[in-house]
Formats: C-alpha cells, structure tokens, sequence
C-alpha cells in the first residue's frame, strides 16, 4: 500500500500541558479542538450551575429554603434541585454538569439542606418567589425576581387588618388632619432610628398613624431591645408591627414624617398651681396674679442653605423666648443674624405662666451648652456676629426637657452629647 507523503498531524483528545511542553520541543504542530459549541439553553444551564458553585464557595454550604434567607438563595436552594432532576432525567445534561461538578452538588447527600419550605412543585415554588416562567423554562432568569425588601413590605402591608374600635380613633384623626391646618401641629423629618413612644403620631406611606399601644420589651436573637406594637392608621386598619420594623419603615420612606405634639400637651409651664414648681427661682414678680401668661419659648429650624445646615436641618434648632407673639417676632428673620439671616420655620411653642422667660432660657441654654453650634456671620454692616441659641439637638430631646423642667425633674439629668440623650444623673 502507498504512503502517502504529507505534513505530520496529530489531534489529541485529552493533552496536558506536560504534552504541549513536549510536543513543542519537538516540532509537532497539534490541532487544539474546538471548543464544543453549546444552545443558549446549556449555556443558561451552566451559569445557573456555577452560580450555586459559587454560593456554596462562599459560604461553605448548599443554599437553604426559608423565609428568614435571601431572596438569591432561595432561588439557588430551587435551582439545585431542578438541576439535580434534570441530571437524573436527561444524560445530556448530567454529561453537561458532571465535569464541573468538582463539590458533588448534583449528588442529593452531598451536603445536608432543609427540607423545601412547601410542598409546592417547582412551578408554583418559583412563582411564589416571583420569577417569570415564560422565558423558555429558563432556570437562571432573575429579571422579575422582587428583592427581599419588595416582599417584606407586601407582608407588612398584607397583616394589616380592620381595627375593629377604630371609632374610638376617627374622632382623633381628624382632629389632628385640622391641627395640622391650622398650625397647631407641625410635621418634621423622621430621624434615623428616633425614639417611638406611645401615642406618637407619624405620617408613613401616605397615611397618618398613631403608636395606640406598646407591649413589654423584649431581646432579640440579635441582642437588640424591641417591642411589639399596636399601630391603627386613619384609613380604620391596624397592625401590630415590632418596634423596629416601624423604624425601619419610616427610615425607608423618603416623605415619612413625625407630627409633632400639641403645646398643650405639656400644659402651662411651672402655674402657680403646679405646688413647688412655681415657687422655683425661674417664677416671674411675686405679685403676678395667678397664672399669667408671661410669654412663649419657641423651637426654630432653620431654612438657610448652608451646607451644614441643609445637611443636618432636622437638627440645627433654635431655642429662644419672647413675651409676645411667636410669629410677630421672627417677621424679619431673613435680615437678622440672630436668626442666621435666613427665614425660619416655627416646630414647637410653649406658653409660659407665672415664670421669667430670660431664666427660663438660660436654663435651657446652660443645659445643652454642650451641643451649641459655634457660628459667626457678617451682618448687613460687615460687623462679626456670634448666634448662641443655635444648637445641634433633635426636637425629641428639647421637648424631654422642657417637660422635665415642667415636673420639676431638670436637676437630675444632664444632656450626654455622645448619646445625644438626656442622661439620669
């Protein structure tokens, strides 16, 4: 038989790089093959594959089912198990996931999992978890997959139910819808994590809510106090959320808003009825008939926009007295240093009686000197000037001490800046 003469070639199926090395060093070209062409299917099928691979490398174990884990979790937990079916059912794809296989996933005893959270199949498991199943039985689409913060807040929505009593509450949610009309009541920024008490009123996703009742307080499994809540909102339904989902809530609601509390909630300061308090050092002339009004302490917040002040408005106050009219007094505030040269919103007012305004003040400026905002501006004449009743306080913490000052309980706490609280000495 004739040889035919022609250029030496050589394909390997499996070559290691020891084999190219040598190869190399004798001349033989070698054809490397193709790589395998593979349906957009497969290729779906191994990315989902190396996203579990690449969970499992993470975290040292198999995805778990339960509502308490991630959203992408869950998901991986559901895809495992479709991708172990499709390898006992299809050769092609056990051949396909096999070598990449390096953990033994694909194996149902390769690392113990919970069992699924329902018995549901896996159609109705992912449409539970929100992933379409229209996309040509694609097990790695995660385009309509709602994130773990999109479900919590259906939930929360979902365990509202009818507030059964809310006739007792409708009365009070329209008086408070016309004290905010009238001015009686103001609304301010919630911040971050801020104290909720009973009977507290907020304004959340649109609604106003009113904190009706507070059950004992708990640890949680993280170390952290809570509580459990009944909270009615004025649309007549109620839910009884923990106190830290209410503070999430209201962190995560841009336009949440805290309604502040009637004047008169604190009653007139230090009467001559109120026994020991009107006989402090702060009462007004000994011959002032019985409770005069002898002027209002107010709580300003700035409009200016100064950086500092934009940054940090719902904390920059203003605490200052004044014998006559709240808004008659801060008419010219834009042309006043006093007032940082900038127009002002009014958050709370207190009527005094039988009490000296200017003590009254200097108390309150003397106990939170510590978070007194260092400021100097140019009056209109370029003259220096120092405002001293700015202050860096959250209205929560101004109002606490005016109504200590009212029980006659100021002496025994001093303002902690770095708690930013009222501590009991």
């Amino acid at each position: 038989m004739a040889n035919k003469a022609g250029k030496a070639k050589r394909t390997t199926k499996q070559t290691t790089d020891d084999d190219l090395a040598l190869l190399e060093e004798l001349g033989v070209e070698i054809e490397a093959p193709p790589p395998p062409k593979r349906t957009p299917r497969e290729e779906r099928i191994i990315a989902g594959f190396e996203d579990i691979d690449r969970f499992v490398e993470e975290s040292g174990r198999l995805p778990q089912h339960g509502d308490d884990r991630d959203i992408f979790e869950r998901m991986y937990a559901v895809r495992l198990e479709r991708l172990r079916e499709l390898a006992i059912d299809s050769d092609e794809c056990r051949a396909l996931l096999e070598p990449l296989d390096t953990r033994g996933l694909l194996s149902v005893n390769a690392i113990a999992s919970d069992e699924p959270e329902t018995d549901l199949d896996d159609a109705a498991l992912l449409e539970s978890l929100g992933i379409d199943l229209d996309a040509e039985d694609d097990v790695t689409n995660l385009t309509y997959v709602r994130s773990r913060q999109e479900i919590k807040a259906a939930e929360e929505v979902a365990q509202r139910t009818p507030c059964e009593d809310f006739a007792r509450f409708e009365l009070k949610f329209k008086q408070i819808q016309l004290d905010l009309k009238t001015g009686a009541r103001q609304t301010v920024k919630y911040r971050d994590n801020a104290a909720i008490a009973r009977d507290d009123l907020f304004i959340l996703d649109g609604h106003t809510i009113l904190v009706a009742e507070m059950g004992e307080p708990f640890t949680s499994d993280y170390g952290l106090m809570n509580r459990r809540l009944r909270v009615v909102y004025d649309n007549g339904t109620e839910s009884d959320l923990l106190l830290r989902s209410l503070q999430r809530s209201l962190n995560k609601d841009k336009t949440s808003r805290r309604i502040t509390k009637l004047a008169e909630h604190y009653g007139p300061l230090f009467s001559r009825s109120g026994g020991d308090a009107g006989k402090s050092d702060l009462s007004d002339r000994a011959d002032a008939p019985p409770d005069a009004t002898t002027g209002h302490i107010y709580v300003l917040r700035s409009r200016s926009d100064d950086p500092f002040i934009s940054e940090h408005r719902s904390l920059v106050h203003k605490i200052g007295v004044t014998g006559g009219d709240v808004k008659k007094r801060i008419a010219n505030a834009a042309k006043d240093p006093t007032y940082l040269l900038s127009d002002v919103t009014i958050v709370a007012t207190f009527e005094l009686m039988n009490i000296n305004p200017k003590k009254l003040e200097a108390l309150l400026h003397n106990f939170f000197d510590a978070a007194r905002l260092d400021v100097e501006l140019l009056d209109r004449f370029g003259t220096p000037v120092n405002p001293r009743e700015w202050f860096l306080l959250s209205l929560e913490v101004i109002e606490a001490a005016i109504e200590s000052i009212q029980q006659g309980t100021i002496d025994k706490y001093r303002y902690d800046r770095q708690s930013a609280s009222l501590i009991r000495l």
